[in-house]
């Protein structure tokens, strides 16, 4: 999997947009009937302004003046209440919408496999979950109804000034091809503008949260000036990706406004000649004038937020981009027959052509205490996630009760094998809601007190306001595995990162969480070989020595003199 999420092609984005029209007929259909209402009402006036001209030109009355003055009245009040209610019904389709599209964005982003997760930057999976849904929830509250309402009266419009002189409509809108061109120029360049900058935005985003998230580290390394580098090269590439669109923007409108003029010159100077050869009425020049010039409204409209599209359909494409993301395999249909864990002929890597993992094969039966030793980098982290049903082998199974665990539905796997770490999530919610589980709250409390957290006494305390230190977190993801219950529980050194105290406290919490599980232990301490029931040595990706400490020591191999290294000078392997 690459380390940055896809982006969607024009053809699904379109497929998508689609959709979201289809799941709202009913709106979309009144829209385009209200406008279309609307468009046709607002032909009245121009229409009925070339009468007036046409009934003074030939000496008609005041009265017959007056009548067509209150019939152009009439048109603009019902062009208004229609639109009213048009764009009433359009801003309730677009948050409905938009609310569709944050749905299935949060739908699609829990569904992504962890190892997904995990190697994306944060940053990027922030921004289109925010910046580019919020982009795209604009479009359409406000940009698509306008478009929509720009695009009927455009056709009405011209259809009318056609019908008023066929001639003089034709040459008008003919003198409307220079905005075609600028158009097709503009959208040529737009797209790929915009998705460089979102990319820019995602780029800044994960700057900043691995900046503000890293402070401590920062500041205990003195890094400061190489992230404030960083974060200046972020800036400096998101301002020239927006200077970019700036510049397609630059040239696009001005040469669109100088063309709105070009179509009424035309009809005014081919009509004028046509008038003083008696062949059209003043009436009707100044009709297809005025119709055309009514035309301006609507073309304004739709070209800016032509423009507002591209970067609102860049954004779309980012947000559509995880459902290309492929789907996991089917999930298991039958259920792990027991609790025995074997692990054949394994092999796994992170880039493709470099394994990690080599042939490893191991069976770990219920109820077994397994540590997993070896220097950093040996494969240890990497095979407990493949156990955790976290990756899937590239060659080779990992199964639990005869089924690969990385097929099981993930309430059933995480009953089965829990992976414990040394980082532990806490939500900005309240005690009960950061358990996770529904469960009555005697159920809550008695799993707080297996793991000693006596400092849960209120399960309604907001997690958010009252953070927990670092004991405190161990202590409610070690709670949340209680309620999972799993049968097997894969310890990837949990306690590491906290200090010796909190770590006693911890252990003694762990004592009680592993208690009749079958434990694996991916141990630096290598204490914790000590007291296991089998202990596998990892060098290079490869299982090099599996047995007992006891029996491995006696080997005099490579665990023995990873046990003389600690024990004579009581060293972590990190």
């Amino acid at each position: 999997m690459s380390s940055s999420l896809p982006i969607a092609d024009q053809r699904a984005v379109g497929r998508a947009a689609l959709r979201l029209l289809a799941a709202d007929r009913p709106s979309v259909a009144a829209m385009v009937g209200l406008n279309a209402l609307a468009a046709i009402a607002a032909l009245g006036g121009p229409f009925l302004l070339g009468r007036v001209i046409d009934t003074v030109t030939t000496g008609g009355g005041v009265d017959d003046v007056d009548r067509l003055a209150l019939g152009v009245l009439g048109c603009a009040i019902a062009q208004m209440l229609l639109s009213r209610y048009a764009l009433a019904i359009a801003y309730r389709f677009g948050e409905r919408t938009a609310a569709r599209i944050r749905e299935g964005y949060l739908r699609r982003a829990l569904g992504l496999p962890a190892s997904v997760i995990e190697r994306v930057p944060a940053g990027d999976l922030a921004a289109r979950g925010t910046t580019d849904i919020d982009a795209v929830a604009t479009t359409l509250r406000d940009i698509l109804p306008n478009i929509l309402v720009g695009l009927v009266q455009m056709i009405f419009i011209i259809a009318a000034v056609l019908v008023v002189n066929p001639l003089l409509g034709g040459v008008g809108v003919l003198g409307l091809s220079g905005i075609w061109f600028v158009t097709r120029w503009y959208l040529k360049r737009a797209r790929n503008a915009y998705l460089a900058e979102g990319a820019a935005n995602s780029r800044l985003a994960d700057e900043l949260a691995a900046t503000t998230e890293g402070a401590r580290t920062v500041e205990a390394f003195g890094l400061r000036q190489r992230r404030l580098d960083a974060g200046h090269a972020a800036i400096a590439e998101t301002r020239r990706t927006r200077m970019a669109t700036l510049a397609l923007r630059s040239v696009f409108f001005p040469l669109v406004e100088t063309s709105y003029a070009v179509p009424a010159v035309l009809v005014l100077l081919l009509g004028g000649l046509l008038y003083l050869d008696g062949q059209v009425s003043l009436g009707t020049v100044g009709a297809a004038v005025l119709y055309l010039r009514q035309l301006v409204g609507p073309l304004d409209t739709l070209l800016i937020w032509i423009e507002n599209l591209q970067s609102s359909s860049a954004s779309f494409a980012r947000v559509e981009g995880l459902a290309a993301i492929p789907v996991p395999p089917p999930a298991a249909t039958e259920a792990p027959r027991d609790d025995r864990i074997e692990i054949k002929g394994v092999r796994y890597a992170y880039e493709k052509g470099r394994d990690v993992l080599h042939d490893v094969t191991l069976t770990v039966r219920p109820g077994e205490r397994l540590a997993i030793v070896g220097l950093s980098g040996a494969g240890k982290s990497t095979l407990g996630r493949l156990i955790a049903g976290v990756d899937r082998p590239g060659a080779g199974s990992v199964t639990a009760g005869g089924v690969p665990i990385a097929d099981l539905p993930p309430d059933q796997l995480r009953r089965q094998v829990v992976l414990v770490t040394q980082e532990h999530h806490v939500f900005r919610e309240t005690l009960r809601d950061n358990l996770m589980v529904a469960a009555p709250d005697d159920e809550l409390r008695r799993a707080l007190a297996t793991v000693g957290a006596d400092w849960a006494d209120d399960l309604d305390r907001d997690l958010g306001e009252h953070p927990l230190d670092g004991a405190q977190a161990q202590q409610l993801a070690l709670a949340r595995v209680v309620l999972a219950d799993p049968h097997t529980v894969i310890l990837d050194e949990a306690t590491a990162l906290l200090d010796p105290t909190a770590a006693r406290t911890a252990e003694r919490a762990l004592a009680a969480v592993l208690h009749e599980r079958t434990v694996i232990a991916i141990a630096h301490r290598l204490m914790t070989a000590h007291d296991a029931d089998e202990v596998a040595v990892m060098r290079d990706g490869r299982i090099t020595e599996l047995g007992s400490h006891d029996s491995l020591v006696a080997a005099n191999g490579e665990y023995a003199a990873l046990w003389r290294s600690w024990h004579g000078s009581d060293l972590n392997l990190a």
